[in-house]
This record gives structure tokens, C-alpha cells and sequence, in this order.
């Protein structure tokens, strides 16, 4: 009767280990995930950044257009006006040489308003070609912003659930814990150290899985009975018998 009890509460604390490594590998895994998360976050960030950075720049552009085009057309605007003043002074002159002075100074002014003329026919062009940069700019940036703030509200979400799963599984793990012998508890955490986290692992058929080792056969034959805690001679991890699986890959075996 105390062997078997004894060999009930083996089981259970062997048991409370298992989940205990369950618990702290999905925890890991968890912490992993969220980890990622803020970098994606960030390339997301930086990808709708510099979507608006080149929408801002053709607004500029376009603003820059129509403000070298009102520049010019003030210009034109000016030079008609002095072209007129001197036209009408051409009738108050006395001098053949302040005439000649004055038709001198409109051809100058005529010039330079035929070159205004001109830069603001190229510059309508740019102001069109603006316009539809604009347009479709502003048109994919609407898609874009869609896009980027759904994508930042699933990624958000997911950061919120892991958020909840890491609380329920620290709840879990402390409650485990709380269950397993200190002796074996300070042995799960020295070798969970020694070996990228994992302290426990199942053998099945015959086969650590650990370091992937055939574990020797009275060892296995041992195993079986959960008579006590035994560790991998190779890797020396914790090792239990995984009774499910093997029963499992007995049966399929027999029906092969």
C-alpha cells in the first residue's frame, strides 16, 4: 500500500512538472511573440510614413507651382502696366532721343514679358501634372491609412491578448509550483537553465525527447514503472514515461 501511494504522488508531482514545462514553454513562446510585435508595429509605422512623406511632397510641388505661377502672372501683370505708362509718356515727350529712349524701354519690357509669357505656359503644364500626382497620391493614401490602421488595430489586439494569456499562465505556473516538492523544484529550474528551458521531456519509444537518445533498456524498462524520478544519462534531463502516446503507437503497431 505505501509503494503504491508513494508511487501516486510520484506521478502527480512528475505530473505537476510536465504541465509546470508546458506552462513555461508556452510562456516563452509568448513572450517571443510580443517581442516581435513592436517591430512589425515599427515597420508599419516607418512603410505609412513615407507614404505620407511623398504625398507631402507632391502637395508641395503643386503648391510650389501655383506659387511661381502667381508670381508670374503678377509679373506679366506689371510689365503690361509699364508698357502702358510709357505708351502714354510717348506723347508728352520733346526729344527725338527721349522717344527713341522711351521705344527702347517697352521692347525691353515687351521681351521680358514674352519670356514670363512662356514660363508661365511651361509652368501650367507642371500645375497639371501636380494636380494628378495629387490626386492619385491622395487617392492610394486613403487605401494606405485604411490598410495601416487596421493592421496597427490587429497588432495592438494581439499584443492586448498575449498581455492576457501571459497573466493567466503566470496564475498557472505559481499555482504549479506551489504543488511540486522544493527539492524537486530547485532540480526542474537548475536543469530548465542548463538546457534552453527544457527540464522535462517524454521518452517515447525508447527515445529521449530531449537530445533524441535511445535511453538504455533497463532504464526504460524502469521508466515504466514510475518507481522514481530518473534523468537522461545523456542529457540529463528529467524523463518521464509518456503512457498516452505510447499506448497509442502500440496499438497502431498492433494493427499493422
Amino acid at each position: 500500500f505505501l509503494c503504491l501511494r508513494r508511487k501516486v504522488k510520484l506521478r502527480e508531482q512528475i505530473n505537476n512538472l510536465v504541465d509546470l514545462q508546458g506552462a513555461d514553454s508556452e510562456i516563452n513562446q509568448l513572450h517571443n511573440r510580443k517581442k516581435e510585435l513592436p517591430k512589425r508595429l515599427a515597420d508599419l509605422d516607418g512603410a505609412f510614413s513615407e507614404h505620407t512623406r511623398k504625398l507631402n511632397e507632391s502637395r508641395e510641388s503643386l503648391e510650389k507651382a501655383n506659387k511661381a505661377h502667381k508670381e508670374r502672372e503678377d509679373g506679366l501683370k506689371k510689365g503690361l502696366e509699364s508698357i502702358k505708362k510709357t505708351k502714354e509718356r510717348l506723347l508728352e515727350v520733346k526729344t527725338n532721343k527721349e522717344y527713341q529712349a522711351m521705344l527702347k524701354e517697352i521692347e525691353t519690357i515687351t521681351d521680358k514679358n514674352s519670356k514670363i509669357e512662356d514660363e508661365i505656359i511651361v509652368l501650367l503644364d507642371e500645375i497639371e501634372k501636380a494636380k494628378a500626382e495629387v490626386k492619385a497620391a491622395e487617392s492610394q493614401y486613403e487605401s494606405i491609412r485604411k490598410n495601416y490602421e487596421q493592421e496597427k488595430s490587429v497588432i495592438e489586439g494581439q499584443v492586448g491578448k498575449i498581455d492576457g494569456q501571459l497573466a493567466e499562465l503566470t496564475a498557472k505556473i505559481t499555482d504549479l509550483r506551489k504543488k511540486i516538492k522544493p527539492n524537486l523544484l530547485k532540480k526542474y529550474d537548475t536543469i530548465k537553465s542548463r538546457n534552453d528551458g527544457r527540464a522535462v521531456v517524454p521518452v517515447w519509444k525508447g527515445v529521449c525527447g530531449g537530445c533524441h537518445m535511445n535511453i538504455p533498456p533497463q532504464m526504460y524498462n524502469e521508466l515504466q514503472r514510475t518507481e522514481e524520478l530518473m534523468t537522461c544519462p545523456f542529457c540529463s534531463r528529467i524523463i518521464y514515461w509518456d503512457s498516452e502516446r505510447n499506448a497509442e503507437s502500440e496499438r497502431e503497431s498492433a494493427k499493422a
